[in-house]
């Protein structure tokens, strides 16, 4: 388990999530088609298992909620079994054109993302920190009322550009998302607001 830090300064004029802890679950890795858009992408079905052993870190019963994207719906449902998953728009990746990139040119224009330089076409960090932290606000709301743990399905770089408004990530927003697999789940404790990578 790697901790990852304790409060930053960022969060002072967010509300506040309620709730002990939450979970952010990476989703598995998924089909990639070049003609075919990032957001549109199923799930691969060999990342089935992968997707399922998550569960391993999840108390049962748990408020499932995911991004509505394919791959990130698709993992949450392995791991949340029979229960069900609630989708939201929210909770999807930053939105960026329909440009094929190489992985040397994606991985280099994310991790500039992840440090705040936003490329070009790219969905603001802004608008992203806000939709995203408005969903996580809103679903732990409901999952303290049912006295459950919220387990969030979505991607790297959304989560990751959210976290960093609201907690430290060591040893910086753009490391943390390089450092993320496929899947991968990571713990928020809300009490302590440290971040955990419970998956390695």
């Amino acid at each position: 388990m790697r901790v990852l830090g304790g409060p930053n300064g960022y969060s002072d004029a967010m509300a506040a999530v309620q709730g002990e802890r939450l979970f952010l679950v990476r989703h598995a890795k998924p089909v990639v088609d070049p003609e075919v858009p990032a957001e549109q992408w199923q799930l691969a079905q060999e990342s089935r298992v992968a997707a399922r052993l998550i569960r391993l870190h999840v108390k049962h019963p748990a408020y499932y909620v995911a991004s509505s994207e394919p791959k990130a719906a698709q993992t949450m449902q392995e791991i949340a079994g029979a229960q069900r998953v609630v989708t939201d728009d929210d909770l999807t990746e930053v939105h960026r054109p329909h440009v094929w990139l190489t992985d040397e040119d994606y991985h280099g224009a994310a991790l500039a993302y992840a440090n705040g330089r936003c490329p070009d076409g790219w969905e603001s960090l802004e608008r992203v920190i806000e939709r995203f932290d408005a969903a996580v606000v809103r679903h732990a709301a409901a999952a303290a009322e049912r006295g459950q743990t919220l387990v969030v399905g979505t991607h790297g770089l959304a989560p990751t550009v959210w976290m960093a408004s609201r907690y430290r990530l060591d040893p910086d927003p753009a490391r943390f998302w390089e450092g993320l697999r496929f899947p991968d789940i990571v713990e928020i404790d809300l009490q302590s607001q440290t971040v955990s990578c419970l998956a390695h």
